[in-house]
């Protein structure tokens, strides 16, 4: 294996996703690690299934399947609803029972190998799903990330793509596939070279007009799932 897409927090923004997908294929990627939050904020968690099911991916559960839970064990829709949206209930009415329940059952961090080097895969830390080390954060926030013996930790959360190293370790988040939040649009990934062991930050164009004008229709109250998709 040479090439993997690290990928994370994809929000169920489908077009982000073909973008994506397509972009890693053409790179002749042959596996994804995914850092979790394949769902919530949008509405076509289905589809981002159906782009995945030719894959060989590997993936973490996100705050936003922890939340997915809660929602089918009817725990707290009111405020989830109100502060993130209806994605989730979108995700429900559009992904299979089983496809719910493996979300659900994903693991918050795992180790796995991959071209005999240890990866660690979590979505916020090794330690918390939720929490948010951002690129400007101090030494003691990264050294959450480097206590271990991983040659590579990936994480998701803050939608902010950034590599840091730390001798031979790094620790990479991809940005956000389906959500960026670093004022500049588009689907964002990372491609891994294992060969030579290099990590590229990538960026997909897309077009999100539908999906602004789903957002709008669909919660009209929460203004920013449209606007945060082409904020500079």
């Amino acid at each position: 294996m040479s090439r993997v897409a690290i990928l994370a927090d994809i929000h169920g923004n489908a077009p982000a996703m073909e973008a994506v997908l397509g972009a890693a294929r053409a790179a002749a990627v042959e596996r994804l690690l995914i850092a979790g939050d394949f769902v919530g904020y949008y509405y076509a968690a289905g589809r981002v299934f159906e782009l995945l099911a030719d894959w060989s991916w590997t993936a973490v559960r996100g705050n936003h399947e922890n939340m997915l839970g809660d929602w089918i064990a009817d725990r707290n829709r009111d405020d989830i609803h109100r502060r993130y949206g209806s994605g989730l209930q979108a995700a429900c009415e559009d992904v299979s029972v089983d496809q719910l329940d493996m979300l659900c059952a994903l693991p918050p961090v795992r180790t796995v190998e991959v071209a005999g080097r240890q990866i660690v895969l979590c979505h916020g830390t090794p330690d918390c799903t939720d929490t948010y080390v951002y690129p400007d954060a101090d030494e003691d926030r990264w050294s959450a990330f480097f206590s271990g013996d991983a040659h590579l930790t990936i994480y998701g959360h803050t939608h902010y793509p950034v590599v840091q190293r730390r001798g031979p370790a790094r620790t990479v988040n991809p940005g956000s596939v389906g959500q960026p939040r670093d004022r500049t649009p588009g689907a964002c990934w990372a491609l891994w070279d294992t060969q030579t062991d290099t990590v590229e930050l990538c960026r997909e164009t897309y077009d999100p007009t539908a999906l602004i004008a789903e957002c709008r229709r669909r919660d009209p109250d929460l203004s920013y799932l449209a606007d945060v998709l082409t904020r500079t």
